[in-house]
């Protein structure tokens, strides 16, 4: 999968954040970072990195005037859709090499896992 996101100029870790914001609309850091698998001091640089390129914007949450929520931009969207296709081809490789059941185990060991981090 990395090879396939470098040639969009993607890290792995760029893509879960994409991925998680495109499916939650927006997050705070800290859900984000606890979705995302990552520290918060590395997962702040990449945003910081993301929000300068245009692909997620930072907001006020309008609950919480102390809290800020990220929210993908038009342009992290349209990569979005530019990546998906090969990452569902290489999800359906790694699906039809594993079997069906195993792959159904290690999606449960993964959301198991994530659930208890």
């Amino acid at each position: 999968m990395a090879t396939q996101l470098n040639a969009f100029g993607v890290r792995v870790e760029k893509w879960r954040i994409l991925e998680i914001l495109n499916k939650t609309e927006s997050s705070t850091m800290s859900d984000l970072a606890r979705l995302a698998l990552m520290n918060p001091p590395t997962l702040t640089k990449m945003v910081d990195r993301m929000v300068a390129d245009g692909l997620v914007q930072r907001q006020i949450n309008h609950y919480d005037q102390r809290s800020i929520t990220l929210l993908i931009t038009a342009l992290g969207l349209d990569l979005v859709k530019k990546i998906r296709q090969p990452a569902i081809y290489q999800n359906s490789t790694l699906v039809e090499k594993l079997g069906s059941e195993k792959a159904n185990l290690v999606r449960e060991a993964l959301e198991t896992l994530n659930e208890l981090l």
